[in-house]
């Protein structure tokens, strides 16, 4: 009785933005979400487009609050670790939730936290009951099945579509044509199936179909097929998919987040094991199989994956007279436009296969996994034998083994992995997350992966792109002093003891960023960022044997507002300025944008106007502009120059969407741009972008 009484309590206050238990879903810019969650200015090296996609899965198939995990929720990035074991504690002492006003009854959720989570989210109707039809009959009426195809070229022509002459510089030029051809159909639902395709040709690589040389059409294909909950199984997957474990120290899906905006929620990374792969990246999955069987409060997992990969094979001498095959490392471009990258396609073979298991507790508050993994390739690898290069992976089998674990007490959420691989070389990775009070939340972080510690699939916390060299300390805050106002902070101090590319010698640094944000009311957003980071590098023309490293200090700071005046018209304004200085004169390089957006029933008009000046590379600005759907775009500027675009989409049909994008840059004092096959003659590049959805 008192619980219905405090669920009509809470409805009253909230009739006029939520109106009803089915309230009406409005859309969402996810776009802006992840902007304003993961800010960061100068990140080349986050899978945005995996987030973004499994946000709008999330988007269009809302999780079920009364059938979830502290997984899932936590792959949302809306949720501390505290408030996921608050929200599962209110279920066991309360039963299933009746309505999704509930959220206000528990504790540490503010209405700030539920308007985010909302549109992910919901409450079915009690005694909904599960389609228990064949799965080819749920797949054919499934709503959630949509066949995109997109096109884009750049309209001016770059040297590598030229025809070769006599002053030609060089004798090598693209084998196909500038236009990028992307076909992706998928068909899912929730908890129950998922089956995807995509197809990709770059700019410069051919659409040919020739079997002897593997080339069937498009350049590259994904295909997979995964099915949940099937008795004791939890997953089964065929084809391409991806694995993430722990805190990804040696199984990452690429869905994870680096340093940022968002101080709490990020720092920590979710326990999805076996994940669908549909991104165009062609190299950072698995191909073959894996399921996970479900033995009471243990998940075990096995998996195996046999796919070739691009390298450039050399035939050398052993120590025999003998001849072998060797490489120096997998490229992970996925271009395949000239001879040369043609001939490395596909040149090495890798087998990746092992388990894990993963404990989880009945009340969800201790969490206990070990995975193992083994890696083989075909022809061994062997490093240039550079300096820094030293203590890198060589040879043909590598082995890995490790331990991660979660805990969860009272306000206080720990958790960590550690692994070794068969050099000996240990990584580490130990952190909490803390609600200090109501307002407060504290995040803390350690790494530790020594210089030969060699894993291939693992993208843990850190401040490299690879796990290897390197020992840090992290520390996130965020505040919300006031109900419309949160402040984020962090200070990361890290070390590389050994040599790294371009820094001749053991190298340190440190990181803070500030993060102020404001929203005066639910059409009206304000933030503001200062970042600062001092780290070693080569100081560019030193002419001594060795380059002599200098702390390079770079300085990024960001305004950013937008308001909605009416439900048509959407304004946003951005303005960054950064520096760059290394023992010589202070660089600096500013952006300047302004977006107008209109949003009509059927019609949707976004278009950007901006000014950007950089003295150099090192001072070049990151912004984030909107794109098609399932594209995620932050270019760089650097020179000096203005940036147009213009993206419209609409919906001629009820179950057809479509984008279309021009995009402009001008270059002022420039006679071209870019360099080698890609150079541009002239001071203009201008894009087309074309992308068409039909939903079945």
């Amino acid at each position: 009785m008192r619980r219905g009484f405090f669920i009509l309590c809470c409805m009253l206050p909230c009739l006029s933005p939520l109106l009803a238990q089915n309230y009406p879903r409005q859309s969402i810019d996810l776009d802006l979400l992840v902007q304003e969650l993961f800010a960061e200015q100068d990140d080349e090296s986050i899978s945005y487009e995996d987030l973004y996609e499994t946000l709008f899965q999330y988007y269009q198939r809302p999780v079920n609050l009364n059938r979830t995990t502290p997984e899932e929720l936590a792959s949302l990035y809306l949720l501390s670790r505290p408030q996921i074991v608050a929200f599962f504690n209110y279920l066991q002492e309360n039963g299933e939730l009746l309505s999704i006003y509930e959220l206000q009854a528990i504790p540490g959720f503010d209405l700030a936290t539920i308007y985010r989570l909302l549109p992910f989210v919901q409450v079915p109707d009690a005694g909904l009951q599960s389609d228990a039809r064949p799965l080819w009959q749920r797949m054919v009426g499934e709503d959630n099945n949509a066949l995109i195809l997109r096109y884009e070229r750049t309209l001016q022509q770059r040297r590598g579509y030229t025809s070769i002459d006599s002053t030609s510089r060089s004798t090598t030029r693209y084998l196909g044509s500038p236009e990028k051809l992307y076909l992706r159909y998928r068909i899912s639902h929730a908890r129950d199936y998922s089956f995807g395709i995509t197809a990709e040709k770059d700019a410069g690589e051919q659409f040919t179909w020739s079997p002897s040389t593997r080339r069937y059409g498009f350049d590259f294909y994904t295909l997979h097929l995964q099915l949940y909950n099937k008795g004791r199984f939890k997953t089964i997957a065929l084809g391409d998919y991806q694995l993430q474990f722990g805190q990804g120290l040696l199984l990452s899906s690429g869905y994870s987040v680096g340093k940022g905006g968002e101080t709490i929620t990020t720092v920590s990374r979710p326990n999805l094991g076996i994940r669908p792969y549909s991104s165009v990246l062609e190299y950072a999955f698995m191909r073959g199989g894996a399921v996970t069987y479900t033995l009471g409060s243990i998940d075990v997992t096995a998996f195996y994956s046999n796919k070739l990969v691009d390298a450039n094979l050399q035939t050398q001498l052993d120590t025999l007279d003998r001849e072998e095959q060797v490489f120096t490392g997998i490229q992970t471009s996925g271009f395949h436009r000239t001879p040369t990258e043609l001939a490395n396609k596909d040149a090495v073979r890798e087998q990746v296969y092992g388990g894990s298991a993963q404990y989880r507790s009945a009340d969800k508050t201790l969490s206990i996994g070990v995975t193992a993994l083994g890696t083989h390739y075909n022809a061994a690898i062997r490093k240039a034998g550079a300096p820094y290069q030293r203590f890198e992976f060589g040879g043909t089998h590598n082995y890995n083994l490790g331990t991660n674990y979660s805990y969860t007490w009272q306000n206080v959420y720990l958790f960590g992995e550690t692994a070794m691989s068969k050099s000996g070389g240990l990584g580490s990775i130990n952190g909490l997350i803390a609600n200090l009070a109501r307002n407060v939340e504290l995040s803390m972080l350690y790494r530790y992966y020594a210089r030969d510690f060699h894993t291939f699939y693992g993208s843990a916390f850190g401040e490299g792109t690879r796990n290897i060299n390197e020992q840090g300390f992290y520390t996130g805050i965020k505040i919300k002093p006031l109900p419309k106002w949160e402040v984020t902070a962090y200070y990361d101090r890290f070390r590389f003891p050994w040599l790294r590319y371009l820094v001749d010698a053991p190298s340190h640094g440190d990181e803070y960023l500030v993060h102020l944000y404001f929203r005066p009311n639910r059409q009206s957003s304000l933030y503001a960022q200062m970042r600062h980071e001092s780290k070693g590098r080569n100081l560019s023309g030193n002419i001594t044997a060795m380059d002599y490293v200098a702390q390079a200090e770079r300085r990024n700071y960001l305004l950013y507002f937008e308001t909605s005046p009416t439900r048509t018209l959407n304004l946003k304004s951005r303005v960054q300025f950064g520096t760059y200085a290394q023992e010589s004169p202070q660089q600096t390089g500013y952006f300047i944008s302004q977006d107008v957006n209109f949003t009509f029933s059927k019609l949707r008009l976004s278009t950007r106007y901006a000014l950007f000046d950089t003295d150099s590379y090192d001072t070049r600005q990151y912004a984030y502009e909107r794109d098609v759907l399932y594209a995620f775009s932050i270019p760089a500027f650097s020179g000096r120059g203005t940036r147009f675009y213009t993206l419209l989409q609409l919906r001629p049909l009820r179950d057809l969407d479509v984008w279309l994008k021009y995009g402009l840059t001008h270059y002022r004092d420039q006679q071209s741009i870019g360099s080698g096959l890609e150079m541009i003659e002239g001071p203009r590049r201008s894009d087309v972008k074309v992308q068409v959805r039909y939903r079945f």
